[in-house]
């Protein structure tokens, strides 16, 4: 047999090996789809189905749809899988030996690397490589060209977090956004149509609209913020949720205080798209990069390192001194190395931004032993889901090559439900991890509830301390730490490193000099404007930090003159409000708002915008409809009720009054300088300016 003989032959079986792994993979992508990820022709591509279908490899069944490119399902067949185990061994096989032969032409010695079947070792679970599902670079390239003409959907932040981790293998064994066959199955059981454990549905949302356009077996370019395309997706399922269903299943209750119950009412679109991914490109993150680590490079990272055992550590907060005699203790007990895998994608509204987070993190990773820690970002939209969630976070770290991971008290529980209590007990998340960790395949370790004890001047688990009644136990909550930073306070040495203080000063300095956010909500003639116009002058005076009014009528002609008066546009209109309002605060300003404001989702999402950066400040002017009516000059209220102004706030439209604002107010037979003053007294009270 020739060399060309032989060359051409392993080039075949090269190609029939991607071929079968990617059917194996993407059993639902159209031939183009298909072709481009194992980097052949159309025709080339025909060929090898042919052979496979002929070998008994590949079973193709005809699919229902009007996508000329996806007329078919491609299945691999037992005897395929069994085919693709040999080839793929056969493919290491050669790999190895082409290393081998260029480490002895370069070095003038073998290189020690002995073939896979004697290599079990190194091939452990959590080392060896697993599945992604970008194509190669060449076929990326190819498929960009093809992509740029699909349809496109432009995702939110919260979806392109999703995508970089079903491409990355995060979130293996998902092959793409789930099926609604998957879907229900994840609410009903927790599982996967195919019976695989996976608790958190991973859909792309979309408007009707936007869904309507589509066919099912349609290709999609799914693109980011900046138009780059990331991925294409073949659309397999399209339905609209029972969005309740899903809230009471997932998270426990259907209650809007919860973030992600918010999210999926007021946020997410109303349908979900299900189908496989081909992956592109990564997205890009110009921040922390060397921090940043796909799955696969983590567990080259642990095979070079000679890690067998990994604890991660999942964290959305900046590390404290109970943290870090946590993580040893955690470490200690495994037996293991330690990975500090903290959370930069979304969290919490509210939560330390994770610039901040990660430069605490940086601050005290020398205070860890280098050989046997280490510290990767982790670009996760968290869910806030508690039970459910500790078992997802679980599934995430042990596909980036961990074997134990920490599961906290509450672990990434969402604070209140709307009655005041908490949404999950404090150990639930320890319970339903501990029941699903033999199938998992990672190990837990218990969060301990770390205390300092004064007179031995260390950090001991409370549950372990003996003599209780004798001793001194410190410790300083989340809440408690928050005012020592908003009133400047000492926060003291056993709690905190100084490097992690200094950090947080930085960004959140006391609240008499931060950026903050008044925010006036009322019916139309209530006196908003007036009061609000009072507060400004009296703010102006005070001096210290530039103060901006956002009136309603000044925004409608200087920011959103093109917009009508329907929900929607309203709506809009205070969304523009908000994304002005936060960007004062966030640069140390204070914003005044005086919109009507009707609807209280509308509120909550400018709320969660500013508070990212300051408090927010929600004054209710309580006057009644009757004395609105009785003070309107410009008539409108008489016009709304003969019907001449449609939708209009109070009389054909609902007002939702705010539930708890900081601040209610009530102009009746009340001076307007009286209910400015009151703005003052109560932002004196929360220490947003420095009584005199």
């Amino acid at each position: 047999m020739g060399l060309s003989t032989i060359k051409s032959t392993s080039e075949h079986e090269d190609q029939m090996f991607r071929l079968l792994r990617q059917v194996d993979q993407s059993p639902e992508a159209s031939q183009r789809v298909m072709a481009a990820a194992i980097g052949v022709s159309l025709g080339r591509l025909n060929g090898l189905l042919k052979q496979a279908t002929e070998g008994g490899l590949v079973e193709i069944t005809a699919r229902n749809g009007p996508d000329k490119r996806a007329r078919n399902a491609y299945a691999i067949t037992p005897r395929g899988q069994a085919e693709k185990e040999r080839l793929t061994t056969q493919f290491l096989h050669r790999k190895f030996a082409e290393y081998d032969a260029l480490h002895a032409e370069l070095t003038g010695a073998a290189s020690g690397h002995t073939p896979l079947n004697n290599r079990t070792k190194l091939m452990e679970h959590n080392l060896a490589p697993i599945p992604e599902l970008y194509v190669s670079y060449d076929s990326a390239q190819k498929l960009k060209v093809e992509a740029g003409e699909l349809v496109s959907h432009d995702l939110t932040p919260r979806q392109i977090c999703d995508l970089e981790l079903l491409m990355n293998g995060g979130f293996n064994p998902l092959k793409g956004f789930l099926s609604e066959e998957d879907y229900n199955g994840v609410l009903d059981n927790m599982r996967l149509a195919d019976g695989t454990l996976w608790p958190m549905p991973i859909n792309l949302d979309v408007s009707e609209d936007f869904a309507a356009s589509l066919e099912i077996g349609q290709d999609i370019a799914l693109r980011d913020q900046e138009g780059v395309i990331l991925a294409t997706m073949t659309v397999t399922d399209r339905w609209e949720p029972n969005k309740s269903r899903e809230a009471e299943k997932v998270f426990g209750a259907d209650d809007d205080a919860h973030p992600s119950v918010n999210y999926l009412h007021n946020q997410a679109g109303k349908i979900y798209l299900g189908g496989p991914v081909t992956g592109i490109q990564q997205p890009v993150h110009y921040d922390f990069r060397a921090r940043r680590d796909t799955p696969n490079e983590l567990r080259a990272y642990f095979r070079k390192m000679g890690w067998r055992k990994v604890v991660a550590f999942q964290t959305r907060n900046p590390l404290h001194r109970a943290h870090q005699e946590l993580t040893f203790r955690a470490a200690r007990e495994a037996q293991a190395n330690l990975l500090i895998h903290p959370v930069v994608g979304l969290t919490k509204p509210g939560d330390v931004d994770h610039f901040t987070r990660v430069r605490c993190y940086e601050a005290v990773l020398d205070k860890y032993p280098q050989s046997t820690t280490s510290m990767s970002l982790l670009n996760l939209a968290m869910r806030m889901g508690g039970p459910r969630e500790a078992v997802w976070h679980g599934l995430i770290r042990k596909n980036h090559g961990c074997t134990h991971f920490i599961v906290g008290r509450d672990h990434a529980g969402p604070g209140k439900n709307s009655k005041g209590e908490d949404f999950y007990g404090p150990y639930d998340a320890q319970d339903l991890f501990r029941e699903h960790e033999a199938e998992m395949g990672i190990e837990m370790v218990d969060f301990k509830h770390m205390v300092w004890v004064d007179e031995r001047a260390q950090y001991e688990a409370i549950d372990e301390i003996e003599d209780k009644d004798n001793v001194t136990i410190l410790n300083i909550s989340g809440t408690e730490l928050r005012r020592r930073l908003q009133e400047g306070l000492e926060i003291p040495e056993w709690f905190s490193f100084p490097e992690v203080v200094k950090e947080l000063r930085r960004t959140r300095p006391p609240r008499s000099k931060q950026g903050f956010t008044v925010f006036f909500t009322g019916f139309s003639g209530s006196g908003k404007s007036t009061i609000a116009n009072a507060l400004m002058v009296k703010l102006m005076e005070m001096g210290g930090r530039p103060v901006t009014l956002l009136d309603g009528d000044i925004v409608r002609k200087n920011l959103s003159s093109e917009l009508g008066f329907s929900k929607e546009h309203r709506d809009l209109n205070i969304r523009r409000i908000g994304y002005v309002a936060s960007e004062i605060t966030k640069n140390g300003g204070i914003a005044i708002c005086a919109p009507i404001a009707p609807y209280a989702t509308t509120r909550r999402a400018v709320r969660e915008d500013v508070e990212n950066f300051g408090a927010f400040v929600e004054v209710h002017v309580a006057t009644s409809i009757e004395e609105c009516e009785r003070r309107d000059r410009k008539g409108l209220y008489k016009l709304a009720r003969e019907g001449k102004i449609k939708e209009f706030t109070g009389i054909s439209d609902p007002y939702d009054v705010p539930e708890d604002p900081e601040l209610r107010v009530e102009t009746e037979n009340v001076a307007v300088d009286n209910c400015a003053h009151q703005v003052i007294l109560k932002l004196e009270s929360m220490g947003l300016i420095a009584a005199e």
